[in-house]
């Protein structure tokens, strides 16, 4: 079972990234899925999360109107669209998967991080 993250990079304040995760090893078509994130010296953060069906979203309050979580299911992918990102978004990205059938805050799969580094 694996979660792979890909899309971080280094982009100036203001920019935009999309960061992708794609499971493989099994389907987490039922599965919530949402990203996490941690900053240098910070604990994780739950930064978005979306239900398995895509009816409802989570967002912390330091991203909401910004980013933006979707999944595609039938490409078993979850996507995090970054826009108008500030140095303080600057984090390890994290994409999670979790059996709960809505939005939990502690999810059980974990996948690789992704670096998102914003410059001023």
């Amino acid at each position: 079972v694996q979660l792979q993250a890909s899309g971080g990079g280094l982009v100036q304040a203001g920019g935009s990234l999309r960061l992708s995760c794609a499971a493989s090893g099994r389907t987490f078509s039922s599965f919530a899925k949402g990203w996490f994130r941690q900053a240098p010296g910070k604990g994780r953060e739950l930064v978005a999360a979306i239900t398995w069906d895509g009816s409802s979203a989570y967002y912390a309050d330091s991203v909401k109107g910004r980013f933006t979580i979707s999944r595609d299911n039938a490409k078993n992918t979850v996507y995090l669209q970054m826009n108008s990102l500030k140095p303080e978004d600057t984090a390890v990205y994290y994409c999670v998967a979790d059996v709960s059938a809505g939005l939990p805050k502690l999810f059980d799969y974990w996948g690789q991080g992704t670096q998102v580094t914003v410059s001023s």
